[in-house]
């Protein structure tokens, strides 16, 4: 249906940022009207600010998603990368270019994009077959 990223200019505050991430979210929610959200699984950052930056625009999107009431599933980066290109540790272009075939995508998807579109693909897939282990919903 469509994919993307946010982008916020260097020189904002990160409040300005968060409440960016919150009002696209909402404006694409009620476009789209999704009824399922995945979320790639927390990483451990080696750089503790980045961290905290990477936290709070995920909590501001996660409750942004959580107000419209549509669940919500985590999946680890490793069985991402394992469903989409049958490798665990795939390269980050690996999987784009796989994303990008099995879309039919006229060119490679940016990388936050493709990675989001991984994760779609990854639970579709995920839920398509019988699963003894639900997904982790959060």
């Amino acid at each position: 249906m469509a994919h993307g990223t946010i982008f916020c200019p260097k020189n904002w505050e990160r409040s300005r940022c968060l409440a960016k991430i919150s009002e696209m979210l909402r404006s694409e929610i009620e476009k789209h009207r999704p009824t399922v959200c995945i979320v790639e699984g927390l990483f451990y950052a080696q750089n503790v600010k980045t961290a905290l930056i990477m936290g709070e625009a995920r909590g501001a999107a996660l409750t942004t998603i959580a107000e419209f009431g549509i669940e919500i599933f985590e999946i680890a980066p490793r069985k991402v990368k394992q469903a989409i290109i049958g490798y665990g540790a795939a390269q980050k272009f690996a999987v784009a270019k796989m994303v990008q075939r099995l879309l039919n995508l006229p060119k490679l998807p940016a990388p936050d994009a493709a990675d989001a579109l991984a994760l779609a693909l990854a639970h579709a897939q995920e839920n398509s077959r019988y699963n003894l282990t639900p997904p982790k919903k959060i």
